[in-house]
């Protein structure tokens, strides 16, 4: 039986699937200290046991995006905070190569936030 977290991925459709998954590996592979956890129904990655950052589908336009939990600190092209108050999004487009480049910027970030590297 699998866990839900890898339910979650295995349950998506091409290209969703491998776009998610994906992302799932390149936030893991940011630093030793990221893991991941099932909660509020979506997987979340965790620094120091302080959530960091999640992935989601978005249910309008039907693309991924990684969403940041501290993104009123980081500041990049393409995050948008929309109404919310404490969190920004990164969308991307399932059809097309991933912005590794962009996305790995983001959490160099994020992961300054956290203080798990140099200012």
């Amino acid at each position: 039986m699998l866990n839900p977290l890898d339910k979650y991925y295995l349950d998506k459709e091409e290209p969703y699937r491998s776009c998610l998954q994906s992302l799932r590996e390149i936030i893991l592979a940011m630093h030793p200290s990221i893991t991941e956890k099932w909660r509020y129904g979506m997987p979340f990655f965790y620094c120091n046991d302080r959530m960091a950052c999640y992935l989601w589908l978005d249910k309008k336009n039907l693309k991924p995006y990684l969403g940041i939990v501290e993104g009123s600190r980081v500041e990049f092209e393409g995050l948008v905070q929309g109404n919310r108050k404490r969190m920004k999004i990164f969308m991307v487009d399932p059809h097309k190569n991933l912005p590794v480049r962009n996305i790995k910027n983001i959490l160099r970030q994020m992961l300054k936030v956290y203080g798990l590297v140099s200012k």
